[in-house]
């Protein structure tokens, strides 16, 4: 059983979740999980409640769909799951080209920031490698953004996708500090095929960095695709963050 604070994302295992919910959160548990980080929660809310709880985890947040959809559904959920910070994982590339395009996106986070609150609700954004590639004026995007946003919306650095952006990941994270509350961590040879991720340490990611760098953020494992056994690459990053952890 894992000692440390991890989260991992589902959609990781979302095949897995496809044939069997119920079964792979029993394996998530087993490999020492506590803490999940749900996608397309809404729409499986029910199974969720119930299983969750059953296996006992918890998800201090999960990823859905932010900016122009129906909130309340997706606040009741939230809330109903235990669901501290709902991040948004995707706004559209062409709008982080200019100044103006990144600042309505932090309008449009902040708006949904204020109304999430009424509900106890902390709101999220989850980068690509988009946001970082683009510079305006010699800033990345991702960064016009977190200074645009009010202080009480947050982010999660997906490391890889911001190496694969041509940052230093590690001094990206000391420069947007505290904004900074969750972190996806994987790893590969940092480039856009997803199906070249592997397990967390075994890559050409700096880890024991970017960790070092962002302390207050809640480590989040994910593989977008993967070649091999998901759940072995997952025991696998377990076993090596435990390590970087001693």
């Amino acid at each position: 059983m894992t000692q440390v604070p991890l989260s991992v994302q589902l959609y990781t295992v979302r095949n897995a979740i496809a044939d069997d919910l119920p079964g792979t959160l029993a394996r998530i548990a087993e490999l020492g999980f506590t803490e999940v980080e749900p996608y397309a929660f809404v729409e499986r809310v029910d199974e969720y409640a119930e299983q969750l709880p059953a296996h006992g985890l918890t998800a201090p947040s999960a990823h859905v769909k932010l900016v122009g959809q129906d909130l309340e559904p997706i606040f009741a959920a939230a809330t109903r799951l235990g669901v501290g910070t709902i991040i948004d994982p995707h706004i559209d590339e062409t709008r982080w080209i200019t100044r103006e395009d990144v600042e309505s996106i932090a309008a449009d986070l902040n708006a949904i920031a204020k109304k999430a609150a009424e509900h106890g609700l902390v709101v999220g954004y989850h980068n690509h490698e988009f946001e970082l590639e683009n510079l305006i004026d010699g800033t990345p995007a991702l960064e016009v953004l977190a200074a645009s946003l009010d202080d009480a919306v947050v982010l999660e650095v997906d490391t890889y996708w911001s190496q694969v952006g041509g940052q230093d990941t590690p001094e990206l994270l000391a420069r947007l500090g505290d904004r900074v509350q969750f972190l996806h961590i994987k790893d590969g040879p940092i480039d856009k095929d997803d199906k070249h991720q592997v397990a967390v340490g075994r890559g050409a990611m700096p880890v024991r960095d970017i960790l070092a760098a962002a302390r207050q953020a809640l480590p989040v494992i994910e593989l977008d695709d993967h070649e091999g056994d998901i759940f072995k690459a997952l025991a696998q990053s377990i076993e090596f963050l435990e390590g970087v952890h001693a």
